[in-house]
């Protein structure tokens, strides 16, 4: 089967014990392409063969592929409190940028610190599982 050169964004998440555990992967562009695994990196290397599976079926059957982020538009429209509309243009007026730039560069600050303390509570949830195995206690 040809690997697609194209780069579809996919969403992982935990699954819960009730779900069986390990993790999903998911391609919002494409209608019921997903897996799983047992680690993040097992669901992405098995979402890599159901997105290479969903292409090579939806060309079999001449269906249209969709083109990667056909989902989302880009843009977003936010009603905010006057105040802070104010706060946030006199903000970009002294950064020297526009309203928009300011906005994107505050929300993906606050998007990196969120996805950065995840990745340490991770290690933090991994460590504590090693340390209680190690010494027999029990969490």
């Amino acid at each position: 089967m040809k690997k697609s050169s194209v780069a579809y964004p996919f969403e992982v998440r935990p699954l819960s014990k009730e779900e069986g555990g390990g993790y999903s992967i998911y391609f919002p562009d494409l209608p019921g392409c997903w897996s799983d695994g047992a680690t993040p990196e097992d669901a992405i290397e098995n979402g890599r063969d159901a997105l290479q599976s969903w292409l090579a079926v939806a060309q079999e059957f001449g269906d249209g592929i969709p083109k990667p982020f056909s989902s989302v538009s880009g843009r977003f429209v936010q009603r905010v409190p006057r105040s802070l509309h104010a706060r946030l243009i006199a903000r970009a007026k002294a950064e020297g940028v526009s309203l928009n730039t300011l906005v994107v560069s505050l929300v993906s600050q606050g998007i990196g610190k969120q996805q950065a303390a995840e990745r340490a509570d991770r290690r933090l949830t991994t460590r504590s599982t090693r340390t209680r195995a190690r010494t027999g206690r029990a969490g």
